[in-house]
């Protein structure tokens, strides 16, 4: 009983931090900041005709039902922000294309920052030295490198972190920055085993223990709240903007418009930054939980990478497909039942 209220708790924690919370801060500005200047219309109520309590409750009611309702339409929400959805595919071929360029870059510049050292001590290999050369020829990585070489080292560790952001296969890339931060952990267990956790992600996080799986749910905890907010102040924007046009010009509207405004790529960035996390805890439930996954799934987990692989990319075909007769070739992966013992004769034994 114990360990279901623990579970209870830890979910209805999770949507209060992510959704909850940050809904209820974006009503508050919208009470603040627009609802004021909204007093002279007929179906408005005057703020400061009410009282607080009944007003804390109406606050606090709206924030819940909305909090709620966005944590049931997270998946949409991640999507447009993401780029997958209600992006027209011109606009989201060009974002793929600059967030390829970008990933491009990234590696440049280290790879840069890198033969420049050996170069210093007197380690460049003569191949590495037309690299070089066509590196500091690139104008664009040139004049980042000028940045880059007053760096600290902690400070050039950060490059290495960005370029961590994107999925390492080209043909994952998404045209946002969040799509990429979010799309190289969904993509970590097909690169590194052939683990299709997209659509083994029931299964694996069934099989995981209640630590892996708690941090999960909090780091992407962090990434909601982020994304809530921002989807908030788009909405306190619009709202602010539509009042404009039945009252007129008004500085508390013009604050919660420029304000707001402001915050929303703070916001986004922070989202960004915070996958970080998130991407640790996937990547934490990959690399714990597969030999439970196949062991719960009746399959042996081979002892080299190779034949690994090659087991997982059958099980997640397996699962995102129909039938085909390839997938006999599970069999070979199946766990062997141990022998029972034989049994002992049941007949007398010989007269003496």
């Amino acid at each position: 009983m114990g360990d279901i209220a623990r579970s209870a708790l830890g979910g209805a924690w999770t949507v209060l931090v992510g959704w909850l919370l940050p809904t209820a801060l974006n009503v508050s500005l919208f009470v603040v900041a627009v609802w004021p200047s909204l007093r002279r219309a007929s179906w408005s109520t005057d703020l400061r005709s009410l009282e607080l309590t009944p007003l804390s409750v109406g606050v606090l009611a709206v924030s819940v039902l909305l909090g709620l309702a966005l944590n049931a339409l997270q998946n949409p929400l991640y999507r447009v922000l993401e780029g997958y959805a209600l992006w027209p595919s011109a606009l989201a071929a060009h974002g793929c294309a600059r967030r390829r360029q970008a990933k491009q870059d990234l590696q440049d510049r280290i790879v840069l920052l890198r033969l420049e050292r050996q170069e210093q001590n007197r380690l460049l290999a003569p191949n590495d030295a037309a690299r070089l050369t066509a590196l500091r020829a690139n104008r664009r990585i040139a004049r980042a490198a000028g940045k880059d070489r007053r760096r600290t080292a902690a400070q050039r560790a950060l490059l290495r972190e960005r370029l961590a952001r994107f999925p390492v296969d080209d043909a994952q890339l998404a045209p946002t920055t969040l799509g990429n931060a979010i799309r190289r952990f969904e993509e970590y267990g097909h690169d590194r085993f052939r683990l299709d956790t997209q659509v083994m992600w029931n299964e694996l996080t069934g099989m995981a223990s209640e630590p892996v799986r708690r941090q999960v749910d909090l780091a992407r905890a962090n990434v909601d709240f982020f994304v809530a907010l921002l989807y908030g102040h788009c909405a306190v924007i619009l709202c602010a903007t539509l009042a404009l046009t039945t009252t007129g010009p008004d500085i508390s509207l013009l604050t919660a418009i420029a304000v707001p405004g402001l915050l929303i790529p703070v916001w986004y960035r922070a989202a960004v930054s915070a996958t970080d996390e998130w991407a640790a805890a996937v990547r934490g439930l990959v690399n714990t939980t597969r030999k439970p996954l196949a062991e719960s799934l009746g399959l042996h987990l081979p002892g080299d990478l190779a034949s690994e692989r090659t087991m997982w990319a059958l099980v997640s075909k397996t699962s995102r497909l129909p039938h085909h007769e390839r997938a006999a070739e599970l069999d070979s992966f199946r766990a062997q039942r141990p022998e029972s013992p034989p049994e002992p004769a049941t007949g007398s034994g010989p007269s003496t």
